[in-house]
C-alpha cells in the first residue's frame, strides 16, 4: 500500500466517525453535520450541530469540536490536531479553524451555498493569514452529501404534507 492510499484510508476512517455524529444530529432533528478532532491517532473531540436545540447560530459541529479539543488539551493552539467535518465549513468555522491553528482540515461534501473553503470563497488559502491548515476536500463526499440531501428532502416533504 502506498503512503497516499494509507492516508486516504485513514481520512476515510475518521470521516466515518464524523458521519456517526452527523447521524446523531439527524436523530435529534438537527442538520446532519458531524465533526471530529484527531490528535495522536485518537479522537479527542467530536460533535454535531446543535443550532436548533440550543437556539444558537454558532452551535456548529466544528465550533463545538474545536472548543472541546482545546478544553481536553488545555490549549487553544491545536497545531498537532486534524479536523474532519462532513460538510465544507462556513466562514465562521473557517475562521475558528485558522485561529485555533488546526494542522489539517478534511471535509466531505462541498457547500455551494455557504462553503468558505472551496465553494463560495477560499478563506483558508495559503498566504492570506498567518496560519493556513492543509486542506483535503471530498473525503467520502458522496456519503456525506447524501445524508444531507435525504434530510432536506424529508424536511421539504413534511412541510408540503407529502409522505
Amino acid at each position: 500500500m502506498t503512503a497516499v492510499e494509507s492516508e486516504n484510508l485513514e481520512a476515510e476512517r475518521w470521516m466515518r466517525e464524523a458521519l456517526q455524529f452527523a447521524r446523531a444530529a439527524e436523530d435529534r432533528g438537527e442538520v446532519p453535520i458531524g465533526a471530529v478532532v484527531v490528535h495522536d491517532g485518537k479522537v479527542i473531540a467530536g460533535a454535531h450541530n446543535w443550532r436548533e436545540t440550543w437556539r444558537d447560530g454558532t452551535a456548529h459541529a466544528e465550533m463545538i469540536a474545536i472548543r472541546e479539543a482545546s478544553r481536553r488539551l488545555g490549549a487553544w493552539r491545536l497545531q498537532d490536531c486534524d479536523l474532519y467535518v462532513t460538510l465544507e465549513p462556513c466562514p465562521m468555522c473557517a475562521g475558528a479553524i485558522m485561529l485555533s491553528r488546526i494542522r489539517h482540515l478534511y471535509f466531505g461534501a462541498t457547500d455551494p451555498k455557504g462553503g468558505a473553503i472551496a465553494s463560495k470563497v477560499e478563506l483558508l488559502s495559503a498566504g492570506r493569514w498567518n496560519h493556513h491548515p492543509e486542506i483535503t476536500g471530498g473525503v467520502l463526499a458522496q456519503e456525506c452529501g447524501m445524508i444531507l440531501q435525504a434530510f432536506f428532502q424529508r424536511l421539504r416533504a413534511a412541510k408540503s404534507g407529502k409522505p
